[in-house]
């Protein structure tokens, strides 16, 4: 993350300074994907640091806390028609949090995830279950033939893609699901996305960003031609001066967008469940869930 154990005052000092000018000279305006893709997933060490996101009890950040979990795996049940000896695939599965809940109630889960922290865990986590763990980047999975029940892809992970990969994906998990089999697809809602500018500040030490004290300057901006959000995080090492910068992008969509990229990528009959139709979660509103069955071959 660019720290030097004992890095001298002049080091820091012009560490600084580089970081300072990096800023002043960065993309203005930042276009979402261009400058700023995702967050690192599949690095070692942030991995780790997103791991125990994961799994703080004390918020719902990364994954929710687990009576929202099993709040939500009862309903997913019912929606996706899933009963013991189903078969369930869990695109970006995380930490197996999920795939562990459906697993106790007899379904078999077959997992993806890029993280390989998370993926670590989730093994260990699910090693007395009915649940198979892949490392791998979902832009790249072939499950194709394999003929399951259900498939889940939650928190919005879809709309951090670029929406030719999304679909590609899309694509990918019709390929893995038997014909009649359903897609559970949790999206930001376009109606609570947050268009406007804005730039921040605080700081901290330790959690996702690193364990040091840092300055963390954030920004985000929302573009209306490609109707996405991009954020952009730097983070100061205020200890050795040297500064690491993340971007994240999330593509806006419609229900009417929707509907059309599942028809393209061989679903049929979609229904859209907003806010998690009341469900008791804090984050419910910010969320539509689409239900789309998988088309003949």
């Amino acid at each position: 993350m660019g720290q030097t154990d004992n890095p001298s005052g002049d080091d820091a000092a012009q560490r600084t300074l580089a970081a300072l000018r990096a800023l002043h000279d960065r993309p203005q305006p930042p276009v979402p994907w261009r400058d700023g893709g995702n967050l690192p997933w599949d690095d070692p060490v942030f991995s780790e640091r997103m791991l125990a996101q994961h799994l703080d009890q004390s918020h719902g950040a990364a994954t929710r806390r687990l009576p929202e979990v099993r709040a939500l795996v009862q309903v997913m049940l019912a929606w996706l028609g899933l009963q013991s000896g189903s078969r369930l695939l869990d695109v970006t599965c995380g930490p197996g949090i999920y795939a562990a809940e459906f697993a106790q109630r007899g379904v078999a889960v077959t997992g993806i995830d890029f993280g390989p922290a998370s993926v670590r865990y989730a093994r260990e986590h699910c090693a007395a279950l009915p649940v198979e763990i892949h490392l791998g980047d979902v832009r790249e999975m072939n499950f194709s033939g394999q003929g399951f029940d259900a498939a889940i892809y939650l928190y919005g992970q879809f709309t951090v893609l670029r929406p030719e990969e999304s679909l590609d994906v899309l694509r990918r998990i019709r390929a893995a699901l038997r014909p009649g089999a359903k897609l559970l697809l949790e999206v930001l809602d376009d109606a609570h996305i947050d268009k406007q500018d804005s730039t921040w500040w605080y700081t901290d030490r330790g959690g996702l960003w690193g364990d040091f004290p840092f300055l963390h300057l954030g920004e985000r901006r929302f573009d209306p031609e490609l109707r996405a959000v991009i954020e952009r995080f730097h983070v100061l090492n205020l200890e050795s001066g040297a500064m690491q910068s993340y971007g994240l992008s999330d593509q806006a969509y419609t229900a009417e967008m929707m509907a059309d990229m599942l028809v393209e990528a061989g679903f049929l009959g979609m229904t859209m469940h907003r806010a998690w139709d009341g469900l008791a979660l804090k984050d419910a509103p910010e969320w539509c869930v689409y239900l789309a069955e998988a088309g003949s071959e």
